[in-house]
């Protein structure tokens, strides 16, 4: 099936009354995520993954993603109106879109960043609508060794990408794993770090964690840091950007549509890596450097486009290679397996309805949030002054209903609540959540892969030299491997963490 054809089927299974309703949803409810400082997509993700249980894929699948990229959208509006990111992608929109904002020009800023989102992301979903089959048809060359390796890699270019140190990183890489592997040996049926305790030998539930790192930590956090905030614009004027902004604008929005579509296809990288590379690169290519941090449209318009558009990316290695890139993937890899779906070569033939109705859903929710954005702002400028002391008891018990429901089990509230507190201390110590999600629900495709390759290989290890994919993909992990501690050498030469 070429791809012009799968995408028409992917419309006509899409164009049903129940799945435009949650892509809809979705497209709302991540808005409103993006534009309310303290929530985040992975939180509204993880909170609402028991509600797909009840869906179908396609349905359910589609709201989730709608939910990631409609936070990039929404992350904008706060970042731009109250220089307080609703998400981290929109960070660096602040630096600009504020500065915009100050001078009367919120429209503007508003306007392009909702126009470079809907720009990129189109162009990124094209790309995903053609690439996502070829890497496929390559990627059913893989065995047990080469999807080993592969894994492997994707681990080590999520360490390699992180802001923070290194070590840090391998250690919640390390803890991934260990999390991952307690519950009931599925080979010889024996009993792993269950600590005598039924409740465990099914295994840590993904949701309880992922609620707890992402949902209940959260909370914690921003409990803390209370503020009112303060709306700089009552009356949104002037969305639609003028000439000058757009002769400004469309080159930094293509550079920053394509720049992010290939971070997204990286392991580790994702939106808030391309944010910050596109807003480093407009800089580095502008004639007058200074003028970013003081309301350039430049630094409003790469950015915004490069974060949707690492969204798209970041759906190729889900769906072909069954490989999470970043946190929000890594959870919607754990929602495709609940489902009974696992990603892979074999995913676009086996499912091809699934695939190709949830990239038509996205192709249509990137519309809903364009109709959203724009004629709505001045709704979703009221819903920043919803006061976070309202916000937080929602979300809490959003969590604990969320979490119960899945299982019905007590137990997993107790794992919540102690992933919860985990996650509060690792944020205090400055410990990102990436590396060990990513590592959590790669660690049983991993052992599984290298557990067959080993009964394939009657010289051991050596299989991973005999396979040329493997070797290249072990190679190329290793020469990553130095690169982290070279980089980290050169950085931090006192070796503190």
């Amino acid at each position: 099936m070429d791809a012009m054809n799968g995408l028409m089927m992917g419309f006509s299974v899409l164009f049903t009354a129940e799945n435009l309703y949650f892509c809809l949803l979705g497209s709302i409810v991540g808005t409103l995520v993006g534009v309310l400082p303290g929530i985040g997509p992975l939180a509204a993700l993880a909170l609402l993954l028991p509600v797909t249980f009840q869906l179908s894929a396609v349905a359910g699948l589609g709201m989730l993603a709608a939910i990631f990229y409609g936070a990039m959208y929404g992350g904008s509006t706060t970042s731009i109106l109250v220089n307080i990111p609703g998400e981290a992608a929109s960070v660096v929109t602040a630096l600009d879109g504020h500065a915009m904002a100050k001078q009367g020009r919120a429209g503007a800023a508003l306007g392009m960043a909702a126009i470079s989102s809907f720009v990129a992301g189109t162009l990124s979903l094209v790309a995903l609508t053609f690439f996502s089959p070829l890497l496929a048809t390559v990627a059913l060359k893989f065995g047990p060794p080469e999807n080993f390796a592969l894994m492997v890699l994707g681990l080590v270019c999520t360490l390699y990408m992180i802001g923070g140190s290194k070590i840090k990183g391998v250690l919640m890489i390390a803890l991934g794993f260990l999390a991952a592997i307690v519950g009931i040996d599925i080979v010889n049926g024996q009993d792993r770090f269950t600590l005598g305790t039924v409740n465990l030998s099914a295994g840590i539930e993904i949701l309880s964690v992922v609620i707890g790192l992402y949902g209940v930590s959260e909370i914690l956090m921003n409990c803390e840091t209370i503020a009112k905030n303060q709306v700089l614009a009552e009356k949104i004027k002037g969305l639609w950007p003028t000439f000058a902004d757009w002769k400004a604008s469309w080159k930094p929005m293509m550079r920053g549509s394509f720049l992010g579509f290939f971070l997204g296809l990286v392991p580790g990288g994702g939106p808030v890596t391309a944010s910050f590379v596109s807003y480093t690169l407009e800089r580095r290519m502008a004639k007058d450097p200074e003028r970013f941090g003081k309301g350039a449209i430049e630094g409003v318009a790469g950015p915004e486009a490069a974060n949707n558009a690492a969204v798209s990316g970041g759906m190729i290695p889900l769906f072909t290679l069954g490989i999470p890139g970043n946190a929000v993937t890594a959870l919607l890899l754990g929602a495709l397996v609940m489902q009974g779906v696992q990603p892979g070569p074999m995913f676009i033939t086996q499912r091809p309805d699934l695939f190709w109705g949830v990239v038509a859903s996205l192709y249509v929710g990137n519309v809903f949030l364009l109709l959203l954005n724009l004629p709505l702002v001045g709704l979703w400028v009221q819903c920043l002054r919803i006061p976070y002391r309202v916000l937080f008891p929602l979300i809490l018990l959003l969590s604990i209903v969320g979490t119960y429901s899945a299982n019905k089990n007590i137990f997993d509230l107790w794992v919540m609540i102690g992933f919860g507190i985990a996650g509060y201390v690792l944020r205090k110590l400055q410990y990102e959540f990436a590396p060990f999600l990513i590592a959590f629900v790669l660690a049983p495709m991993l052992e599984q892969s290298l557990r067959q390759s080993m009964v394939m290989s009657p010289d051991g290890l050596m299989i991973f030299a005999h396979r040329p994919i493997a070797a290249v993909l072990i190679i190329g992990s290793l020469i990553l491997a130095v690169l982290v501690f070279l980089k980290r050498k050169s950085i931090q030469p006192t070796g503190d963490l």
